[in-house]
């Protein structure tokens, strides 16, 4: 058997790429208007068996480059030829459920504890059927033990690698690979025992592969090019300096006359030129043309179409559960919001202190207070525009790894934000605020009045979730969402008589959250209340018909349906652009 391969023994799946071509295009100017391709891979092809297999390469070599092509995780739009196969089968977007990518950065929920994070990680990755809970918890000490993490195991996650993990992590990749795993990693400058760890290392330059075969051969081929490492040198070094340009070769080796020979031709990559005229591409090749030959031309992709390792709702109680100690263990959204909802109530009680009866102050006070509760319903959930922007990086990571689907996340946000961060609090605020006022004293009246609460409260939440989920900065965020508040502000019924309004701008009213809002509350409260001065009477029907409002009990509800309706729309919309979101590199 060649030696070029010959540590390749066991089995195991089989990557291989060929003439894989990746461009961008570059953006320019203030407009960011698209620029001249750049080439990113050019023409890249090769073999990753079982076993160590290792890219290295100077910055910008695009070694990460490839590592995503292979992995999926670039934008295909990108990749002008070429394909992927895994045992000779094309790749489809199911190898995300069936492999595993570790990213460059660490993205991890940074409130939860390392064990919390690996058994999150288990409880998603790993078959209900074919795992126990208690199977799951040896893997998750197993890993633990195996990293060294035992000391640090129930603490948060700190981020970086010192050398001592950056050894145990390769040593378990190692092991993970002599099981029949083909393990591909990008790596930069390793150190020497970890070098010698690889069992296939791959060279790039400028996009171009300068060197793919067995690592312990690359010396070898090297310094028959003419480069001399110094003595004692680490090999990885060694590599990078050459990519560099920091080292030149021997003029007296004659491979070194052709690669100077090759720069006078004004080959961009006489490095590269070189590999392709070497017995290592050949052979690569040769075995490239083989597997291609003993793949079914019937098939032209994966045929075991992979599933998600758990069922929906099993990854939905999993979220759910993550969420709601994420929200427990940050103060900031879960008692302070409390605390503050609490603290307003008390403070609108003590403004709007049991409002009489009498004119004028009976009803200014009325509708002043509930145009302010309003402002604070719809206002206060601006920190709702961080929710999807602070995941983001997290939930792209996790959910291209099939971890879960798109739905679960967006449903169990839905569930832990909505309930312990919106209705529960509103009620508790309503209990307050409500009969301090001194407003209608019965239980229908009540309910009513919080339910228009909460729905405000959701219509205005559900437009900070689909701006949350359209946007990746909170500067944009916060433009796009206090817009429209301000807008339906205006256009609320009390600030402008919508009676009086430009016919070209009332269509503004109907989605206005403020004005549906507004228009429940007034009829709950003001519906057969008799307000008096100097024995003149004034019913809150007469000031309502004044306004325009219809305060028949079909006028009533159909600001709740409106407020659902908003609240319904923007959900969606928000969970569409989920599904949207550019997971590509």
């Amino acid at each position: 058997m060649d030696k070029t391969f010959e540590y390749f023994q066991m089995p195991g799946p089989v990557v291989t790429f060929q003439n894989l071509h990746y461009c961008v295009k570059e953006s320019r100017g203030p407009c960011r208007r698209k620029g001249p391709k750049k080439e990113i891979l050019k023409n890249v092809s090769g073999i990753m068996k079982p076993g160590m297999n290792a890219i290295m390469g100077p910055t910008g070599s695009g070694k990460t480059s490839l590592l995503d092509v292979i992995a999926g995780r670039k934008d295909p739009a990108g990749l002008r030829s070429g394909q992927v196969l895994v045992d000779g089968k094309a790749v489809t977007s199911d190898l995300r459920l069936s492999s595993a990518y570790v990213v460059q950065d660490d993205i991890l929920m940074g409130t939860l504890t390392v064990r919390e994070n690996l058994t999150f990680s288990a409880n998603l990755r790993l078959s209900r059927q074919q795992y126990s809970s208690s199977d799951k918890e040896q893997k998750v000490n197993t890993i633990i033990k195996e990293l060294g993490l035992q000391d640090c195991a129930d603490t948060k996650p700190t981020t970086g690698l010192d050398a001592n993990t950056a050894n145990s992590i390769i040593s378990l990749l190692q092991r993970l690979s002599r099981n029949g795993k083909t393990v591909i990693f990008s790596i930069h400058q390793p150190r020497y025992s970890i070098f010698r760890q690889f069992d296939h290392l791959t060279l790039m330059n400028r996009g171009e592969i300068i060197y793919a075969g067995a690592a312990g051969q690359a010396m070898d081929y090297f310094e028959e090019l003419g480069f001399e490492r110094e003595q004692f040198n680490n090999p990885a070094d060694f590599f990078l300096d050459i990519t560099n340009g920091d080292i030149t070769p021997t003029l007296d080796s004659s491979n070194a006359v052709q690669l100077h020979s090759s720069t006078e031709k004004a080959d961009r990559n006489p490095l590269a030129l070189q590999y392709r005229q070497s017995v290592f591409y050949g052979q690569m090749m040769e075995q490239l043309k083989q597997l291609t030959e003993v793949m079914d031309p019937s098939v032209s992709a994966i045929q075991e179409k992979a599933s998600y390792a758990t069922p929906f709702h099993y990854q939905l109680m999993v979220l759910v559960g993550r969420t709601v100690k994420n929200t427990l263990r940050n103060p900031q959204t879960s008692y302070a919001q409390m605390a503050l909802n609490i603290i307003f109530a008390l403070l609108v009680g003590l403004i709007y202190y049991q409002i009489p009866k009498t004119l004028p102050e009976g009803l200014q006070n009325r509708i002043g207070a509930f145009f302010f509760l309003i402002i604070n319903m719809v206002f206060g959930n601006l920190s709702a525009v961080e929710l999807f922007i602070n995941e983001r990086a997290l939930f792209i990571h996790e959910n291209s790894s099939g971890y879960y689907r798109t739905s679960v996340y967006f449903l169990s946000k839905v569930f832990a934000d909505l309930l312990p961060n919106r209705i529960l609090p509103i009620f508790i605020f309503s209990s307050i605020s409500y009969y301090m006022m001194g407003l209608k004293p019965n239980a229908a009246a009540f309910f009513l009045f919080a339910l228009t609460m909460s729905l405000v409260s959701l219509a205005a939440v559900a437009l900070a979730f689909l701006v949350s989920a359209s946007v990746a900065s909170f500067a944009m965020a916060n433009i796009l969402i206090a817009l429209p508040y301000v807008f339906m502000m205006v256009f609320g019924g009390f600030l402008v008589n919508l009676n009086s309004m430009l016919s070209w701008l009332s269509w503004l009213k109907w989605v206005s959250i403020f004005r549906y809002g507004l228009e429940a509350v007034t009829i709950n409260e003001m519906k057969e209340q008799v307000f008096t001065i100097d024995n003149v009477t004034l019913t809150g029907e007469m000031y309502m018909m004044a306004q325009g409002i219809d305060y028949s009990a079909w006028g009533f509800w159909q600001n709740q349906v409106a407020l659902f309706g908003i609240m319904f729309a923007c959900m969606v919309l928000a969970y569409v652009q989920l599904l949207r979101i550019n997971r590509w590199k």
